[in-house]
């Protein structure tokens, strides 16, 4: 059983029942409950059409779900003008699903849960797993998401920024149970990519792939967080770091930037070092000024920070922090670690304490709660 290319074909199966005329929420259940039944039969039976078959018994799914609901007269209508079975159409209707999933009256959370489930195939067990969510609370989110987009139909251009923020959150969530999320994030842009030609989708999937190599040094053996200068530069994966490279070359070359790219651009700096001491931190200054010039981040004016305190300096860091909220997430952890490369150990360690209690993640607040400790044991001059 190829459950890989099940889950390739539930996006277009779903768009196709929607532009039969059945609304999202009716369509998603049949493809769910043609799913279930491929895998039912599909081992002794493998069809020759694997679409085809998927589209014939989802649209019955779906009769019988209508024929069952006699208040609701267009699906009634639908009943009489059932298609012949056969060969499954040719119209790729994928790109509309990553739009649709993305629909700007969806709340972040919804519209990722939605993609992962109508366009990525998931069960909504392995997508609760992955949020560490009950799997009733997930269900009630898909549900109320497909209810949102349940009147939506394919009759405008899609957002193509509102998809990228969405599958750029599912990245960042990284991995957790037996979903990873940040594998499944580049294969879905993989495939974002091969239907549309955009150079912030090749951006994205650049970047996604230049961070993605360096996961294998993220992490010591005892589960620690090793922060990037101190990654086993062995560990990373230059078959990634090399796609990821060529892919933001043929963007760049479009001469068309936007933040993605520019970000992508910053990861390959960073990939193309040897060592920590051979990065290009001026070269990563100016790809932060055009990133900050292109989005006005307070985000990346703090990243920016970082960069200049490693090419002009701490106290050239720590300048560029003026003006930045003290509130913004890692500021306390910047201003800490700036501090510390000035020479100013007790405020660096009061600090790091300060942000490991306000950190967003168990491995980040032992990180900093560790930092502290280590200067904290120095002996005082």
């Amino acid at each position: 059983m190829d459950e890989a290319l099940l889950r390739s074909l539930t996006p277009t199966v779903i768009a196709i029942l929607v532009r039969r005329g059945a609304d999202f929420a009716a369509a998603e259940d049949a493809v769910q409950d043609a799913l279930v039944e491929a895998l039912r039969v599909w081992p002794g039976e493998p069809p020759r059409d694997p679409k085809g078959w998927l589209v014939t018994v989802a649209w019955r799914k779906f009769l019988d779900a209508a024929r069952g609901d006699a208040s609701r007269r267009r699906r009634e209508e639908l009943v009489e003008a059932e298609p012949a079975p056969g060969p499954g159409e040719a119209t790729d209707d994928t790109l509309q699903m990553y739009f649709l999933c993305a629909h700007p009256s969806l709340t972040p959370a919804s519209a990722v849960a939605l993609t992962l489930r109508a366009v990525g195939g998931l069960t909504t067990r392995q997508i609760a797993q992955a949020y560490l969510v009950p799997e009733a609370t997930m269900a009630q989110r898909i549900s109320r998401a497909k209810r949102t987009v349940a009147g939506v139909r394919f009759d405008r251009p899609g957002d193509v920024a509102t998809v990228l923020r969405v599958l750029y959150l599912v990245f960042n969530e990284g991995y957790s149970g037996d979903v990873d999320l940040a594998g499944e994030a580049i294969r879905l842009t993989r495939r974002l990519a091969a239907e549309i030609d955009d150079e912030e989708v090749a951006g994205l999937l650049a970047l996604m792939l230049l961070h993605h190599a360096r996961r294998p040094a993220r992490t010591g053996p005892d589960g620690r967080l090793v922060p990037l200068a101190e990654q086993d530069r062995g560990l990373w994966d230059t078959g990634l770091i090399a796609e990821g490279v060529g892919v933001l070359q043929a963007a760049l070359a479009r001469d068309r930037l936007g933040e993605y790219q520019a970000q992508a651009a910053i990861a390959a700096l960073h990939a193309d070092a040897r060592t920590a001491g051979e990065t290009d931190w001026v070269q990563i200054v100016e790809w932060y000024d055009e990133l900050v010039r292109l989005t006005g981040s307070p985000v990346a004016r703090l990243n920016r920070a970082v960069a200049v305190g490693e090419a002009d300096g701490p106290q050239a860091g720590l300048a560029a922090l003026a003006g930045l909220d003290p509130a913004l997430p890692r500021h306390t952890a910047v201003t800490a670690y700036l501090h510390e490369r000035a020479g100013d150990l007790a405020t660096a360690a009061r600090l790091y304490a300060e942000a490991a209690r306000s950190a967003p993640s168990l491995p980040e607040r032992d990180h900093l709660t560790r930092q502290a400790a280590r200067l904290n044991a120095r002996p005082r001059a």
